[in-house]
């Protein structure tokens, strides 16, 4: 029994009940044409941290995404990727 465990970092505005149930049933759809498993069998986790609790390169997820929307703001070249979630 497949279990997928999808990991967010929680945001602002938060992810929809419409958008998750699209994530479980992406996950679930992509288990069977994968993997060939029923869709009766597999189970789907959404995990959703809080960006303080969340790191990347030494620095939480909530300080990077603050640079990113400062840069982005200022017309800054950014660092070319979104942080996590």
């Amino acid at each position: 029994m497949p279990l997928v465990t999808i990991r967010l970092a929680r945001r602002e505005p938060p992810a929809s009940k419409e958008q998750k149930a699209a994530l479980i049933a992406g996950a679930t759809k992509l288990m069977q044409d994968v993997l060939g498993k029923r869709p009766e069998d597999v189970t789907v986790l959404i995990d959703e941290i809080d960006p303080d609790n969340w790191g990347q390169g030494g620095e939480s997820a909530t300080v990077l995404r603050q640079r990113r929307r400062e840069e982005s703001v200022d017309g800054g070249a950014g660092t070319g990727g979104e942080p996590p979630g």
